[in-house]
């Protein structure tokens, strides 16, 4: 004899209405139990009959159990959020991306055939700022590098005059040393020649 199936649907019978509640939930029960020894599962059951009565059961502490519920349930909010945040981030960054890119290729001269004429004319003023900056940075650079040349040529400029002076000295005091010296070989009279005439003088004394 198959068992009969019966129909999910409210009880309108009162009186078999709270049998098969009181049933249906030992039986509740009693599987939450098994489960939560078979498989070291932390269960809590809360359960109000049609009067408002409660049954609860849990496999440590229903409030600890919310508690942990409720942690998790927060950290799934954040968590869900800091998503949807990410992707909407994601989303702008990569229009701003794609918006550059095209820009970029307009400023090169593609892709301009969906441009009108204000957009063009935006476009050309663009460049003609670009332009005038880079010529602007391109003058700077160049005056820059002429006064670093000017600078380069004045401290040659004062080496050369420093080694000159450093050669012209030790030139001059040489050439005065060898001058001075022949002009006082010539002034300074000869030491032989005062002896002789002296040994001469003395000869003539002694004839007399």
């Amino acid at each position: 004899m198959t068992r009969q199936k019966i129909e999910i649907k409210k009880i309108d019978n009162i009186t078999a209405r709270q049998v098969t509640f009181s049933k249906r939930r030992r039986g509740l029960f009693k599987k939450a139990r098994e489960l939560s020894t078979l498989c070291d599962a932390e269960i809590a059951l809360i359960v109000f009959s049609s009067t408002g009565k409660l049954f609860e059961y849990a496999s440590s502490s229903v409030p600890q159990v919310i508690e942990r519920y409720d942690q998790y349930s927060q950290i799934g909010r954040l968590y869900h959020s800091s998503v949807l945040y990410d992707r909407d981030t994601f989303s702008k960054l990569s229009k701003e991306e794609a918006n550059k890119v095209q820009e970029l290729k307009q400023l090169k001269g593609e892709e301009l055939e969906g441009l009108n004429i204000n957009e063009l004319q935006k476009l050309e003023e663009q460049l003609d700022k670009g332009l005038k900056r880079v010529v602007r940075a391109k003058d700077d650079i160049m005056l820059k590098e002429i006064d670093a040349l000017k600078r380069k040529r004045i401290q040659l400029v004062e080496e050369n005059q420093l080694l000159k002076q450093v050669r012209n000295p030790s030139q001059e005091q040489g050439g005065q040393s060898s001058e001075s010296a022949n002009i006082g070989s010539i002034f300074d009279p000869p030491h032989d020649d005062d002896s002789s005439d002296t040994s001469l003088r003395l000869g003539l004394s002694l004839f007399k």
